[in-house]
């Protein structure tokens, strides 16, 4: 039986086939869109479909940017030499709050992984190697710790070490307030393997 009318009912659908948005939070979401002015509405739908039509990836980190070149990869005092090599966009992001990186970055798309029947050439690592014709001193491995996160870090390494350029992997290990008792063995072993002089 439905609750409410086609409207509200298209709308909810809509919104619960967003990511992380179950039907609870759609018929919230749904509801406070219906209760906001018309101007606000239409601004964000607005919104919605311009980014749709104007975003695309940069044309050289691969990154979602407006413009052809993203403001990262545009900026003079980033050290164009050092690449850091990550999943998606949000890992870029991620990386970005610390500010601490001063490279840049170029953005995969994705991870290897056989079992979904994604390969290398998936993913945006033509691309990766097309780069590193230029001057790149230090290729950063920045990829998740996951099983796939692994093997495209392995594989990139193995595509980059014949070229001579330095391939370095992020340090992982034991999260800020984690206790040692309840983390598995390959992060234990990594972070005692990625340990750091005081």
């Amino acid at each position: 039986m439905d609750l409410y009318s086609g409207h509200i009912n298209r709308l909810i659908e809509e919104l619960s086939g967003l990511p992380g948005i179950g039907v609870k939070t759609a018929q919230r979401l749904a509801f406070h869109l219906i209760n906001l002015p018309k101007e606000r509405v239409e601004k964000f739908a607005h919104a919605i479909v311009d980014a749709r039509e104007h975003v695309r990836y940069c044309s050289q980190c691969f990154t979602l940017t407006d413009k052809e070149i993203c403001p990262i990869c545009a900026n003079p005092r980033r050290n164009q030499k050092v690449i850091m090599v990550v999943e998606n966009a949000r890992d870029l992001a991620a990386y970005e709050k610390t500010g601490k990186y001063d490279g840049v970055y170029h953005v995969l798309h994705g991870a290897i992984s056989p079992l979904l029947g994604i390969g290398p050439g998936d993913i945006k690592l033509k691309e990766l190697m097309v780069r590193l014709q230029g001057d790149v001193e230090e290729v950063i491995i920045a990829t998740n710790s996951s099983l796939e996160g692994e093997t495209t870090a392995m594989y990139i390494s193995k595509l980059i070490k014949p070229t001579g350029i330095k391939v370095t992997r992020i340090a992982s290990g034991v999260p800020v307030g984690g206790d040692l008792e309840y983390i598995d063995e390959v992060t234990l072993l990594r972070a005692l393997e990625g340990r750091t002089e005081l």
